[in-house]
């Protein structure tokens, strides 16, 4: 399995960095993983859902310590490309957010969730 393709969508926010899809062998996307400063760095968080109760449940997400470390060192070096590619001013900063509803600033892709 292959990720071959990485869209990240820049956020603003204290905690939320951004958004990203992949797309794995050319064939399925999965959309939604969240990009999120943590206090000890980055991580990604991935795509959930509220169950009635108001605890969350992923919707996708890997099966062992090995793929979930392999996927987010991709979703990282692909967010740290697009903080490199604002600060080289090639395209513009993101927008400040408070509302994740609202759409924002995306350097491939404008998505909102």
């Amino acid at each position: 399995m292959e990720i071959s393709e990485i869209r990240i969508t820049l956020r603003d926010d204290n905690k939320l960095k951004g958004f990203a899809s992949i797309t794995l062998d050319n064939a399925f996307v999965v959309r939604g993983l969240k990009i999120i400063e943590g206090a000890s760095g980055l991580f990604i968080a991935m795509p959930s859902r509220k169950r009635r109760d108001g605890t969350f449940q992923d919707i996708a997400h890997p099966i062992n310590m090995g793929t979930r470390e392999w996927m987010e060192n991709q979703v990282i070096a692909a967010y740290r490309q697009e903080i490199q590619r604002v600060e080289n001013g090639e395209i513009p900063p993101p927008a400040n957010h408070g509302d994740l509803g609202t759409s924002g600033h995306g350097s491939e892709m404008e998505e909102s969730f």
